[in-house]
């Protein structure tokens, strides 16, 4: 039986907590009482993950099985999770690749010809053919790639099809190939509970004018928490499903495959980070220390390599199939068993360490904008109820965030930094100004569509991401961040936690409360 979550209250006998700062970590000592949200063990992972996908197809939740679904002369689609999950890299076999196999083997039997595969990249940069290779396995990439195996393009208004308008006037327009499609297979990995759901194909499948309706500041300052997905406590999850409800009322079929995954996320070289660390054998601690001296020996382009090919041994937790909804309830009570910890209240300053990877960065660089997104939309937002933070508290991030950005990914994003950022920071100034000149920039369109650039809009929508977060917390500080581009931002940088503390004390006084949000592995915090 896997140890549920844990929250460490520190005293004198616990040792420096480990804090990830990008493409780094530190050890840091935290005052007296502070609080540590620690992650709980991973689950025990399927043994037999062939046959639980077999189960799944042929015993799904309010559907028929998937053979009876599939016919000679049908039209099927299977459309897939792009390459911002999971974080790290899964090690291969990648989930999708085993799924992907036993749908297109069933498909096979029955005789079904007209089969293309289509990556749910949305405004997502297009993933490269190797990218997609590992993540499909060799024989479907060989059988598929790149006629009928393709990522999603949408630019491409010939391949777009409008299916209607939801009650709150939200246009709902996905892919052609998909809606005209007699079934849609979509392959899911939950890694977080904002994922899945009906925020895989009406969102990964759908262009710049569907996403505006729900990746907009009014609905991220109305969403209490993104990882919450009920409708009333999550403004964006409850558009996405109004947007599902106008895609099944169109009679477009859909069979969700959904899979989670345990909290397994370093490989056995880099175990002591799946630890708590007082639990730290010697093994683990010289693994740890000798880590950190080749890191800061290595130079930034091997450093940043390194953390790249990490892999992450995840196990398997669950594979569930049928209609959308059934198949999310489930989704999301195996996630929240692997990740949910109690926490008792909330507090006056709340510390994140941000790793190297964001679900926009992979293969790539963690910009500025990444990382507002990381801290303030992502980790800010791991939580259900309310925040670890109190209304008007401060949050304290551990990042170098260096002014750097990868040319080919995010061109957009330079534009970004240096136009927008440098006359506001004030996100519903920045949508109403900006927003749609960069959604509509033919260039950065023609990037997206024949390069690997996010479309010109996703700096925004990383921006908006963090919104929610910037109006709730009185204070943001970034320890060792680069003082211009956190100034370009609106941050406060510090030397030292020490000093983010000092300055935090304008804000919270000169003894706050104090939580450490220890992920990864992530969690979730179900604060009480």
């Amino acid at each position: 039986m896997p140890r549920p979550g844990f929250v460490l209250e520190v005293d004198e006998r616990t040792p420096p907590l480990l804090v990830n700062e990008g493409e780094g970590f530190r050890l840091q000592k935290f005052p007296l009482g502070s609080r540590v949200v620690y992650s709980p063990d991973p689950l025990p992972g399927i043994r037999d993950v062939n046959g639980a996908i077999r189960q799944a197809l042929l015993h799904p939740h309010d559907s028929e099985p998937l053979p009876d679904l599939l016919k000679p002369g049908m039209k099927l689609t299977i459309a897939f999770d792009d390459i911002s999950l999971p974080l790290p890299q899964m090690v291969q076999p990648d989930i999708r690749q085993r799924i992907i196999e036993a749908v297109v083997e069933l498909a096979a039997r029955k005789g079904v010809t007209d089969l293309q595969l289509i990556v749910a990249n949305a405004l997502h940069r297009r993933m490269t053919a190797d990218e997609i290779k590992r993540a499909v396995g060799e024989r479907v990439f060989r059988s598929f790639w790149p006629n009928d195996l393709y990522n999603f393009d949408a630019e491409d208004a010939e391949a777009l099809e409008f299916i209607g308008t939801t009650d709150q006037g939200e246009e709902v327009e996905i892919s052609k190939r998909a809606a005209t499609s007699d079934l849609v297979v979509y392959v899911n990995i939950n890694l977080v509970a904002m994922d899945g759901g009906d925020k895989s194909v009406p969102v990964g499948l759908a262009g710049y004018r569907s996403l505006r309706h729900h990746h907009n500041v009014h609905t991220m300052l109305h969403s209490n928490s993104y990882m919450d997905p009920r409708p009333e406590h999550s403004a964006i999850h409850a558009s996405t499903k109004r947007m599902g409800d106008v895609i099944r009322d169109a009679g477009i079929k859909i069979f969700n495959i959904e899979t989670t995954l345990n909290s397994e996320t370093f490989p056995k070289e880099l175990d002591f980070l799946n630890k708590r660390e007082w639990e730290w054998s010697l093994k683990d601690q010289a693994l740890m220390l000798a880590a950190r001296k080749a890191n800061e020996l290595a130079p930034p382009r091997i450093r940043r390599e390194v953390f790249r090919r990490i892999e992450a041994p995840y196990k398997i937790t669950g594979v569930n199939a049928g209609a959308t909804g059934p198949v999310h309830e489930r989704t999301l009570a195996k996630l929240h068993e692997q990740q949910l910890v109690e926490v008792q209240g909330q507090s006056d300053v709340v510390v994140f360490g941000l790793p190297y990877v964001c679900p926009y960065n992979v293969n790539s660089i963690m910009n500025p904008i990444l990382v507002h997104c990381l801290g303030l939309g992502y980790l800010f937002n791991m939580y259900r109820n309310k925040p670890l933070v109190r209304p008007g508290g401060a949050v304290i991030m551990f990042h170098p965030v260096p002014w750097e950005f990868h040319q080919i990914h995010h061109p957009s994003y330079i534009d970004f930094f240096e136009e927008v950022l440098s006359e506001t920071t004030d996100p519903a100034t920045i949508e109403s100004k900006f927003e749609q000149r960069y959604a509509e920039d033919p260039w950065y369109i023609h990037l997206y569509r024949t390069s690997h650039a996010y479309h010109g809009v996703h700096p925004f929508y990383m921006w908006y991401w963090g919104a929610h977060g910037r109006d709730y917390a009185g204070d943001v500080i970034v320890v060792g961040g680069d003082p211009r581009t956190c100034g370009r931002m609106g941050y406060r940088v510090a030397g030292s936690f020490r000093d983010a503390l000092e300055m935090a004390s304008d804000t919270v006084g000169r003894s706050p409360s104090i939580t450490y949000f220890h992920a990864p592995p992530l969690a979730i915090a179900d604060v009480r």
